[in-house]
C-alpha cells in the first residue's frame, strides 16, 4: 500500500492496518493515534514527531527508524523491533514495550516514566538523560547500555542484566534492583537512596562517590567493586560479599554488616561512626585511620597500626548483663517488658530486646549492644526499673567524671597521648547523652509492686574484646544463699547508699579495649 493510500483511508476513519509494509515511508509530523499496526513493517520509515499515541504496534518492525520526537504515549510495542532505531526525545509515558527488540537504539531524553520494558533487550541501547520513572524493566537487557544522568527514580529493575552499563550519575532513588547483574557497571555519583540491591551482582563495579544511604545491599555481592568516598550510611549490608572492596573514605556510619565478608577489604579513612566491629570477616584488611566523629566531619580522627586495625574490627557483641537474686515471675516479666518497650520507643539504639535465663534463685538479663560506644548509655536505660537504679546510674556518672579528672594520671606515655584523647572525646559524648535522658515516665506501677526489682544485682558490662567490667554489685547480692534461701531471716540486709567502683586501671583498660 502507498503512504498516500494510507494516509487517505487512516482520515476516512479506517484503523486497522494489520502486516502493512510501509518501508522507507516518510511519515513524519502525521497523527495516527489510535492505528492498530501489528505485524507492519515501518522499518527505515520517518516517523519523527509524528502522534502515535495509543497505536498498536505489537511485532511490528520498526528497525532504524526514525522516531525522535514522536508522541507514542501508551502505545503498545511488545513485542516490536527497533533495533537501531532514533527514538531521541520522544514520548512513551506508559507505553507497553513487553520483549521488545531495542538493540542500539537512540532514546536520549526520551520519557519512558511508567513505561513497561519489562524482558525488553536493550543491549548497548543509549538511554543518556532519559526518564524511566517508576519503568517496569524486570528482566530486561541493559548490558553496555548508555544511562548515563537517567532518571530511574522508582523504577523495577528486578533481575535485570546490567552488566557494564553506564550509569554514573544517574538516579536510582527507591529503584529494585533485586538481583541484578550490575558487574563491571559504573555507577559511579549515581543516587541509590533507599534501593533495594539484596541479592544484586556488583562485582567490579565503580561506584565510587555513590550515594547509598539507606540501601538495601543484604547478600549483594561487591567483591573488587570501587566504594571509595560512597556514602551508606544507615545501609544494610547483612551477609554481603565485600572481599577486596575499595571502602576508603567511605561514609558508614550507622551501617549495618553483620555477617558481611571484608577480607582484604580498603576501609582507610572510613566513617565508622555507631557501627558494629563484631560478627564480620576482616582478615587481611587495609586501614590505616578511621573517622569516628559522630557526623563524619574528622573531629575524631584514629590512626591504627596493622595490629591495632586487626583489633579494631572484633568477633563478639557488647553485653549489658544483669543478675538479680530473685525468680522472675509472670508479673515482673510483663512489667520488664514494658518497661524496656518504653525505652526503646525514646531511644531507637535500646533496639534489641532482652535475654532472659531464669532459675529457681536467680534471674540473668542480657542485652546485646551494636557497639561498644552505646554499652554505658544502655546499661545507664537497663537499670532503670529496678530499685537501685540511681545508685547504679550514679557509679556510671562517677566512672565518667573520674576518667575526666584522672585520665592523666594514667595515660602518662607519649604514645598514650592519642589515647587520652580519644577516651576524653569519648566521655564527653556519653555525659552528654545521659543529662539528655529522662526516666521517670518509664517506672509504671507494676515495677513499684514488683519485689523482683528490689531484689540486689550485680551489674556487668562486656565489650567486644570479651573484657568484663562490673560496675555495681548490691552489699548483699549473694548472701541469701547463705541463711536459708530467704531474705526474711536475714535482718542486717539494707539497701545500698553508696556502692564501690570498679578499680581506676580496669576502667582505663577497658576502654582501651572497647570502642577506642
Amino acid at each position: 500500500m502507498e503512504v498516500e493510500e494510507f494516509l487517505n483511508k487512516y482520515s476516512q476513519g479506517l484503523r486497522d492496518f494489520t502486516g502493512i509494509n510501509l518501508t522507507e515511508a516518510n511519515l513524519s509530523g502525521i497523527n495516527l493515534s489510535g492505528a492498530n499496526l501489528t505485524e507492519a513493517n515501518l522499518s527505515i520509515s520517518n516517523l519523527s514527531g509524528a502522534n502515535l499515541s495509543q497505536v498498536n504496534f505489537t511485532q511490528a518492525k520498526l528497525n532504524v527508524a526514525r522516531l525522535s520526537g514522536a508522541n507514542l504515549t501508551q502505545a503498545n510495542l511488545s513485542g516490536a523491533i527497533l533495533n537501531v532505531a532514533n527514538l531521541a526525545r520522544a514520548d512513551l509515558r506508559e507505553a507497553d514495550l513487553f520483549q521488545a527488540a531495542m538493540i542500539r537504539t537512540e532514546l536520549i531524553r526520551a520519557e519512558l516514566s511508567g513505561a513497561n520494558l519489562s524482558e525488553a533487550n536493550l543491549t548497548g541501547a543509549d538511554l543518556g538523560e532519559a526518564r524511566l520513572r517508576l519503568a517496569n524493566l524486570r528482566g530486561a537487557n541493559l548490558s553496555e547500555a548508555n544511562l548515563r544522568g537517567t532518571s530511574l527514580t522508582g523504577a523495577n529493575l528486578q533481575q535485570a542484566n546490567l552488566h557494564g552499563a553506564e550509569l554514573s550519575r544517574a538516579d536510582l532513588s527507591g529503584t529494585d534492583l533485586r538481583g541484578a547483574e550490575l558487574r563491571q557497571a559504573n555507577l559511579g555519583m549515581a543516587n541509590l537512596t533507599g534501593a533495594d540491591l539484596r541479592g544484586a551482582n556488583l562485582r567490579w563495579a565503580d561506584l565510587s562517590g555513590v550515594n547509598l544511604r539507606w540501601a538495601n545491599l543484604s547478600e549483594a555481592k561487591l567483591s573488587g567493586a570501587n566504594l571509595s568516598g560512597a556514602d551508606l550510611s544507615n545501609a544494610n549490608l547483612m551477609n554481603t560479599s565485600l572481599v577486596h572492596t575499595d571502602l576508603s573514605q567511605a561514609n558508614l556510619i550507622q551501617v549495618d554488616w553483620i555477617g558481611a565478608d571484608l577480607t582484604g577489604a580498603n576501609l582507610t579513612g572510613a566513617k565508622l561512626y555507631a557501627v558494629s566491629r563484631f560478627g564480620i570477616k576482616t582478615e587481611g584488611i587495609n586501614c590505616e585511620w578511621v573517622d569516628l566523629s559522630p557526623e563524619g566531619d574528622r573531629s575524631q580522627i584514629y590512626r591504627l597500626s596493622a595490629e591495632e586495625a586487626s583489633r579494631f574490627f572484633h568477633q563478639t557483641s557488647p553485653t549489658i548483663r544483669i543478675i538479680i537474686d530473685a525468680s522472675l515471675d509472670q508479673e515482673a516479666n510483663f512489667a520488664l517488658a514494658e518497661t524496656y518497650y518504653q525505652i526503646y520507643k525514646e531511644y531507637s539504639s535500646f533496639n534489641r530486646p532482652a535475654s532472659i535465663e531464669v532459675s529457681e534463685r536467680r534471674t540473668t538479663i542480657t542485652l546485646r549492644i551494636d557497639n561498644d560506644g552505646q554499652l554505658f548509655i544502655s546499661a545507664y536505660l537497663a537499670v532503670c526499673p529496678f530499685e537501685n537504679s540511681k545508685i547504679i546510674q550514679e557509679n556510671i556518672s562517677s566512672i565518667m567524671r573520674i576518667v575526666q579528672e584522672r585520665a592523666e594520671e594514667y595515660l602518662l606515655l607519649e604514645s598514650e597521648k592519642t589515647e587520652l584523647e580519644k577516651i576524653t572525646n569519648h566521655v564527653n559524648q556519653i555525659n552528654k547523652n545521659i543529662k539528655k535522658i529522662k526516666l521517670d515516665k518509664y517506672l509504671s506501677k507494676n515495677i513499684s509492686k514488683s519485689e523482683f526489682f528490689k531484689a540486689p544485682a550485680q551489674v556487668t558490662l562486656t565489650n567486644s574484646s570479651e573484657q568484663a567490667l562490673n560496675i555495681y554489685q548490691d552489699s548483699n547480692f549473694g548472701k541469701r544463699f547463705v541463711i536459708n534461701n530467704s531474705w526474711e531471716n536475714l535482718p542486717e540486709r539494707v539497701s545500698d547508699t553508696k556502692s564501690t567502683l570498679p578499680p581506676i586501671n580496669l576502667i582505663f583498660d577497658f576502654l582501651r579495649n572497647s570502642y577506642l
